[in-house]
């Protein structure tokens, strides 16, 4: 249950300790139940992606991102057509890949079907989160709007996070991995 708290951050009646990433932001909370289940692609677990992000690990296997001198791997969703130099200063919630895991991504993402690019990137830095922005109410805190936030927002302490966000700087279209 959210709750208003007194330093007027929003929060959960019985929060634990991991319920807060280190910039203080409130996450939803989620069960982990490992191996169990079946991927969602529209629907990413938000403690994984969280984990994932923070740790550069591959989205598919959770095993360290694929990396080398000219930066870390990354398949996004083709919009070279959409704005100047794309993806440079992108923000992203997707977590980068391992080599292995290039092919079955490719294979099993409905979004990556539509168009893919795998994109080395140099510079990945913590830029905030996505979530859902709440007002205090009456009864309980009220949800206003979703959207991302950055650390330096001073709503982002009313936000309830869903997946953290990367933005990605220093971009190179892998050649030796675009399809």
């Amino acid at each position: 249950m959210l709750v208003d708290r007194p330093d007027h951050r929003l929060g959960y009646a019985t929060e634990l300790l991991t319920d807060r990433d280190r910039h203080g932001v409130l996450w939803t909370q989620t069960v982990s139940r490992r191996g169990d289940g079946r991927p969602e692609f529209a629907r990413v677990h938000p403690q994984r992606q969280r984990r994932a992000m923070e740790r550069l690990l591959c989205q598919v296997c959770g095993n360290p991102a694929d990396q080398d001198e000219t930066g870390v791997l990354w398949l996004l969703r083709d919009f070279r057509g959409d704005w100047p130099n794309w993806p440079e200063g992108m923000a992203s919630t997707e977590p980068p890949v391992c080599r292995p895991c290039v092919p079955l991504s490719r294979r099993l993402c409905p979004s990556l079907r539509k168009g893919v690019v795998a994109v080395r990137v140099r510079h990945h830095p913590i830029a905030g989160v996505r979530g859902s922005l709440y007002r205090p109410g009456t009864l309980a805190p009220v949800a206003v709007r979703a959207g991302d936030f950055a650390y330096d927002d001073p709503f982002v302490h009313r936000v309830l996070a869903s997946a953290l966000i990367r933005e990605l700087r220093g971009c190179t279209v892998a050649v030796d991995l675009a399809g």
